[in-house]
């Protein structure tokens, strides 16, 4: 049999207004839906309107997870903002897309359009 193989996210959410915040979990959809929901009304990402999935990585470990969102709570803010801007310079929530249908894939490969 197939070995289970396990993923742990380090992720950043934003506000609108670029107030970070930093966490980890095993399941990143289900973590971030609560936030856009505004399901935990008293914690800090509602009271600041932190919705916004800007950045994550994937890991193997959890320890290699949580090890990373340690690194990067200690970093200064422009490192963090830098972070998130090497990647996705418009701060786009990376999470708007999930569950929306997508057009089946037709075999050909095109290059990316630019705006």
């Amino acid at each position: 049999m197939g070995e289970f193989v396990h993923v742990y996210y380090a992720y950043i959410l934003s506000s609108d207004s670029k107030r970070l915040y930093i966490g980890v979990t095993s399941k990143l959809e289900k973590r971030v839906r609560p936030h856009e929901e505004e399901f935990f009304p008293n914690c800090f990402t509602a009271r600041y309107n932190i919705k916004r999935l800007v950045y994550y990585e994937r890991f193997g470990h959890i320890n290699a997870a949580i090890a990373r969102e340690k690194q990067l709570k200690r970093r200064s803010r422009i490192k963090k903002v830098q972070l998130i801007i090497r990647t996705k310079p418009d701060w786009r929530d990376l999470s708007e897309d999930w569950g929306k249908p997508t057009e089946p894939f037709s075999g050909e490969l095109r290059p990316p359009t630019t705006f």
